[in-house]
């Protein structure tokens, strides 16, 4: 009997597992990652000057934070640009998604394919690949072809800018929607992650509910968001929280690009430290923000 009581249960072997698996991780969270983090923030609040010993650090306090703010001409420029593209990228990015991924779930032929079709800029825009078609003329003849179709596009289609005018639409708010569907290749380009979570978030939808709902003569609309949104709840948490994080780290990002050709190119470490620290609790603050008010205005509601 105290042989059997002293054999790990079954949970413990599972637990056991689970760490072992996890070990690797935690062994290089804590070697590669960890240790040059609480180095950034050592470098944020301290000058850095670099010798044949290594690093020599000099804490200044918020100095580094106080020029990026009020003397350098261009960091609160850029973050003021990344936090205004953010606000308008992010909701078409998000609807895109979940229109392309409602429709990927429907019943028709070739469904398989085209959910891959969606989901083969991911694998291209990663790695190799997008390094070699960032750089081959094949890509360089593409652009250009998608120059000339769109000049000639707009030669020959309708003159939307001068119907925006002529309905008296504020010149901003038309410059900004040129600007999206100009762009709109690259917006559908950046949705196949969301979409493949929307894809699984509708398929955990029980169909009895929809069923429910044509008993009770219920419209698409109303089935929509009485149904469909609700049960998307922590799906949609998902994808908003994955939508900032890749938006804000993204290399294409302005205040990323500024603060890596000050580490890169100029070597000012401490500078590009306390950039990127605080873009980060910028960024931490505005997921923060975004899930309190989903989960106090619509998660609540909807349980």
């Amino acid at each position: 009997m105290k042989f059997l009581q002293r054999r790990p249960s079954v949970e413990r072997k599972k637990n056991r597992n689970g760490f072992l698996f996890c070990l690797p991780w935690c062994i290089g969270f804590l070697l590669f990652f960890f240790i040059p983090l609480i180095q950034s923030i050592a470098f944020s609040f301290s000058k850095v000057s670099v010798t044949t010993s290594g690093f020599e650090l000099d804490f200044v306090g918020l100095e580094n934070y106080y020029y990026i703010l009020f003397q350098s001409p261009e960091y609160v420029d850029n973050l003021l640009d990344t936090l205004t593209t953010f606000g308008q990228q992010i909701p078409i990015i998000f609807v895109l998604s979940l229109i392309i991924a409602m429709i990927l779930n429907s019943k028709f032929k070739g469904r398989t394919f085209f959910r891959s079709l969606y989901f083969i800029p991911v694998i291209i825009a990663t790695g190799v690949v997008m390094r070699y078609l960032s750089g081959s003329v094949a890509l360089q003849s593409m652009q250009g072809s998608a120059g000339d179709l769109e000049t000639a596009y707009t030669g020959t289609m309708v003159n939307f800018q001068q119907f925006f005018e002529q309905m008296g639409i504020p010149e901003s708010v038309s410059s900004m929607v040129f600007r999206y569907v100009n762009d709109i290749f690259n917006l559908i380009w950046q949705c196949g992650v969301h979409i493949i979570l929307f894809i699984s978030g509708l398929q955990a939808i029980p169909q009895s509910l929809y069923e429910v709902s044509k008993v009770e003569g219920a419209t698409k609309w109303e089935e929509f968001w009485f149904v469909t949104i609700p049960c998307l709840g922590n799906t949609i948490v998902l994808v908003i929280v994955y939508s900032v994080i890749e938006f804000c780290v993204s290399t294409g990002n302005a205040v990323i690009q500024q603060a890596y050709t000050v580490l890169q190119k100029q070597q000012i470490y401490h500078i590009s430290a306390a950039m990127l620290w605080l873009y980060f609790l910028i960024v931490a603050c505005m997921i923060g923000l975004i899930f309190y008010l989903f989960n106090r205005l619509c998660l609540k509601k909807w349980q």
